[in-house]
């Protein structure tokens, strides 16, 4: 179990020391529901709203299927994907979007990968929160802010830092999507000007839903006391939850953990694990 191996990886000896305060975190997300085909505003933790988004999808790309060489079983299966994606059936739009954006058993084509997620966020930017389709329509919202951070070569699509923020802020505040909360900690992260407070805090929220990156992310800056107040043994105790979660390619990890648990006294790696044992047996406090 997770438990086993976070707790193997902290020291238990020294003296405990006195518990510390948890981050302190704004929960308050508004959000008006009633989006139609445009995107109404996102409430920021200020209560401020972001600028009403446009159409997502732009008017250039193919609309072949473009695939590798496939069986005839297996191209009867990719037509009759692609052909429910076009009649709008959101699963398969998702499911056909992500196989271009992967390059899985069809040729990869980021434009029209994009296009079928903007179909989705555009038709079911309303989705109550909380079902299987919200979960779609969040991740679709993820997929095109990831595009928008980087552009796509040879299209319409250019990079725009602003959009790619708008089309995280609608996921995580309104679907409540932990891989939208971690992308917008990024973004104050890494932003010009930059905000580790802000970070921080979406980073929790994040985290508290277990997304591994993020958990790593927010470990860091409290350990290290960044813009909020040092907090070691609750850093570490995210740093080690993230370390046992995080893939093996996830290179970036490994050294954050060892130069924390180094660093760390032995009071607070014991109170690390006093964290850890609480936090996997539920208590989140």
């Amino acid at each position: 179990m997770r438990i086993s191996r976070a707790s193997a990886r902290i020291a238990t000896g020294g003296v405990l020391v006195t518990l510390l305060g948890g981050l302190c975190v704004a929960f308050g997300l508004g959000f008006s529901p009633r989006a139609g085909a445009l995107l109404q505003p996102a409430l920021a933790f200020d209560g401020t709203a972001t600028p009403n988004t446009a159409l997502l999808t732009p008017n250039d790309g193919s609309h072949t299927l473009l695939g590798a060489p496939q069986t005839s079983e297996k191209a009867k299966e990719l037509s009759a994907l692609q052909y429910a994606a076009d009649q709008g059936q959101i699963g398969a739009q998702w499911k056909f979007g992500r196989m271009l954006a992967e390059g899985d058993g069809v040729t990869q084509n980021d434009l029209r990968a994009f296009e079928y997620f903007s179909q989705i966020a555009n038709s079911h930017a309303d989705e109550p929160p909380g079902t299987a389709q919200a979960r779609i329509v969040a991740n679709a919202f993820v997929a095109l802010g990831r595009y928008y951070l980087k552009g796509i070569p040879n299209s319409s699509v250019e990079r725009d830092v602003d959009r790619a923020r708008q089309m995280f802020l609608y996921a995580a505040s309104y679907f409540g999507d932990a891989n939208a909360q971690y992308e917008l900690g990024q973004l104050y992260l890494d932003g010009n000007p930059r905000d580790v407070h802000e970070a921080a805090r979406w980073f929790l929220l994040a985290a508290t839903k277990g997304q591994c990156r993020a958990e790593v992310a927010l470990g860091d800056i409290l350990f290290r006391g960044q813009q909020v107040p040092r907090q070691a043994a609750r850093g570490l105790m995210w740093l080690t939850l993230g370390r046992d979660c995080v893939g093996a390619d996830e290179q970036w990890v490994k050294p954050l953990y060892d130069d924390a648990f180094r660093s760390a006294s032995d009071d607070e790696r014991a109170m690390a694990l006093v964290y850890l044992r609480n936090w996997m047996n539920g208590r989140r406090d």
